[in-house]
């Protein structure tokens, strides 16, 4: 299975984004994370991850006569590049786009059913903003996002910070007649 259709996946996006600081865990560790999604499924879902390599097996350990797995996830294999998302269909775009959607509505399913979930004060946000720009200037919008992204994307979990989920979608609104 090749990455795009083994990431663009509702569950196992939602797997890869839980896991995404690259810190050890284990399946029941992982289920607390998600708790929305089955034991069955979550166990099938990290085995198909585990046997395509963008997670590992970090460790085994026995506990009450069975053996609990450690795992950790290879950051560097699940992103999908620029030659592999050219390669895609539009049709593998539908599906990687509802994917994505799909897995940001578990993970906000997940928020919002959470002790103290309060979007306000949490800066919830769920804006569109129509933007009309030429080539250039979404290139240099693209580019700011992703430099302001980087600053933050090896941020380790701390006392005082929460993980967040971040999600960009641009696509032009309306095709050439």
């Amino acid at each position: 299975m090749d990455i795009t259709q083994l990431i663009l996946h509702p569950i196992r996006l939602r797997i890869v984004n839980a896991v995404f600081d690259g810190r050890p865990f284990t399946t029941s560790q992982l289920r607390e994370r998600l708790p929305d999604v089955p034991k069955a499924t979550m166990y099938r879902h990290v085995g198909l991850l585990v046997e395509s390599g963008l997670i590992e097996v970090d460790g085994e350990e026995r506990k009450a006569g069975a053996v609990e797995r450690t795992y950790r996830l290879h950051r560097s294999r699940t992103v999908i590049d620029g030659a592999a998302a050219a390669a895609m269909s539009n049709e593998d775009h539908r599906r990687g786009f509802a994917a994505g959607i799909a897995s940001l509505l578990g993970e906000f399913e997940v928020y919002l059913g959470g002790r103290g979930a309060d979007p306000t004060a949490d800066m919830v946000t769920y804006r569109q903003v129509p933007l009309w720009l030429d080539d250039a200037e979404k290139e240099a919008l693209y580019d700011d996002l992703i430099a302001a992204i980087r600053k933050r994307l090896d941020h380790k979990p701390s006392a005082d910070r929460r993980r967040h989920l971040l999600a960009t979608i641009m696509f032009p609104a309306q095709v050439e007649p």
